[in-house]
This record gives C-alpha cells, sequence and structure tokens, in this order.
C-alpha cells in the first residue's frame, strides 16, 4: 500500500469533501466486505486498501500530511499502527446487515487494529511520545541531523535525528521504538519529532518554491539591467527585462526546496519593486519634469 494513491483507491479527487469521501468508502468497503466475498482473497486485500484509505482521508490531520508530502513522504512519517490509530467506522455498516469487530480483527489482527479505542488482543504498543524540533530555514533547505534529548521510561536519553531536506513547519520526523515501553509484550512506542522551520530575513517560502524580494531603481526598470542575486545556494546574476513591472517574479529553476516523498525540487523567484525616490535634486527633477513632458 506505500505507493499506492488513496483517492485513487476511493475512486474520489483531492478536492473531495469529507462527505463525498464517506460515501466512496461505504460503497466500496460494502461490496468488498468479507461477508459479501467469502474465501476471497482479492476482495480482503481491496477491502484493507479501502480501510487504510479511509482511515487516512476521513483523520483531518493525517490527510493533509498526506497531501502535502505524497504518499512516500506520508508512509516514511505513519507507520501501520499510526495509520490506524482510532479509526472508528462505528455502525457505518449495520444497515447492510454486515458486521465489523470480528471482520477487522480477523484481517488486520489481533495486534495491530483499534477500533472505538479498544485494541484486540492482549499486547499492547506503548505510547507514542512527541517532541518539538525548531530548524532555521538553511538547515530545511539542506537537511540536517539535530541531537535531541528527552525522558523514556524515567530516564534521560540522546539521540541524532536526521531531518529530511525540505521539510516544512507542521512536519513530523518519526523515531520507530524510542517511546513508551509495549504492554504485555507489545512493542514500544515511536517518538515523533514534530518540526518548526524558521524564518528568514532575506527568504519567504511559498509551498516548496523560495521567493527574494529585491528593489530596482524606476530607471532599471524602465531601461532593464542586471542584478546580483543571493540565493542558498550562492550568488547568482540574473537579467532584469526592460519594462518590468513591480511585482513581477523573475524565476530561477530548481533553486527551492526539495519536494519530499516525490523528487524534483521547487524554484526560487525574486520578485521585483520599483524603489520611487522620497527626494528629488534640482537637476533631477528638471529631467523628470521634461520625460513628462514627452509623455513618460
Amino acid at each position: 500500500m506505500a505507493q499506492t494513491d488513496y483517492y485513487q483507491v476511493l475512486g474520489l479527487n483531492k478536492n473531495a469533501s469529507p462527505a463525498e469521501i464517506k460515501r466512496a468508502y461505504r460503497k466500496l468497503a460494502v461490496k468488498y466486505h468479507p461477508d459479501k466475498n467469502p474465501g476471497s482473497k482479492d476482495a480482503e486485500e481491496r477491502f484493507k486498501e479501502i480501510n487504510e484509505a479511509y482511515a487516512v482521508l476521513s483523520d483531518p490531520q493525517k490527510k493533509t500530511q498526506y497531501d502535502q508530502f505524497g504518499s512516500a513522504g506520508f508512509h516514511e512519517r505513519f507507520s501501520q499502527e499510526d495509520i490506524f490509530r482510532g479509526f472508528d467506522v462505528g455502525d457505518m455498516f449495520k444497515d447492510a446487515g454486515l458486521g465489523t469487530d470480528d471482520i477487522f480483527s480477523r484481517i488486520f489482527g489481533g495486534g495491530s487494529f483499534q477500533r472505538g479505542g479498544t485494541r484486540f488482543g492482549g499486547a499492547r504498543k506503548g505510547a507514542d511520545y512527541t517532541m518539538e524540533l525548531t530548524v532555521s530555514f538553511q538547515e530545511a533547505y539542506t537537511g540536517c541531523e539535530k541531537r535531541v534529548a528527552f525522558m523514556r521510561d524515567g530516564k534521560r536519553e540522546e539521540l541524532s535525528v536526521k531531518v529530511p531536506a525540505g521539510v516544512d513547519t507542521g512536519a513530523r520526523v518519526r523515531v520507530a521504538g524510542k517511546g513508551r515501553e509495549g504492554v504485555g509484550g507489545g512493542p514500544p512506542g515511536d517518538l515523533y519529532l514534530t518540526v518548526t522551520v524558521m524564518s528568514d530575513p532575506m527568504f519567504k517560502r511559498e509551498g516548496d518554491d523560495i521567493v527574494a524580494d529585491r528593489q530596482v531603481r524606476f530607471t532599471e526598470a524602465a531601461l532593464g539591467g542586471s542584478l546580483d542575486i543571493t540565493t542558498l545556494e550562492g550568488r547568482k546574476r540574473i537579467k532584469v527585462p526592460a519594462g518590468i513591472q513591480p511585482g513581477t517574479k523573475i524565476r530561477l529553476a530548481g533553486l527551492g526546496f526539495p519536494r519530499l516523498g516525490s523528487g524534483g525540487r521547487g524554484d526560487f523567484y525574486v520578485r521585483i519593486g520599483v524603489r520611487v525616490p522620497e527626494q528629488l535634486t534640482p537637476p533631477q527633477r528638471e529631467l523628470l519634469a521634461e520625460l513628462a513632458e514627452k509623455g513618460l
């Protein structure tokens, strides 16, 4: 399932509303429910896919992460246990005469599926720990390794965590097995680091793109010229076309943030502003008046 498009699984597009997601899930889940397809392994696998897709797309937090990072990036952050944590279809199939508890317990396994806060089986995974992790704009761009310290089951632990290039505020970095110890022989929980990316005085982030504002004189805007620009990859020279309008963006392809989970990079944009002098010398005023007379 790790590379499957959850929207395709439910036959939806990314703009589907919560109500549409629920309707699509119920229709498909009833169709492929094991009670309606006894002995069919294909139907059982399809039923698993449908439930996994709905477990993510029906949860606003998980859906946001999936939409932001794509399938591959999402599965780097969320385990199967995370996906189904808190998942509850309630009595959605009751009017169709189909059960839920026994079916889910059987096909998802006693230790991996949770319904209504109750886990099937005696072994339970330990609780997850969460921490805040702050990285600089540059560290988010290049990726980095951060040393973190935390308390685990009453003992202080330290570890190094790799933060992937392209990470954005709100992303979670998962460190498997570093949560609370499991119960009844269950596995330990995980440690989740919620990332905050610091702002930068020179650059702004827009998705995977970077935007830098630069001012030019109005004569440069009218006549054109060139500018030396600082990017996160060093200095670059760009051409400013004659007649450029305020707010126009000049694109430097591939100099934005790496796209997590999908490959490639965003772009770097220089947004041009026109600097108007607040004071003019008498000769400057005279020249501008002459230009105004000529229709400029």
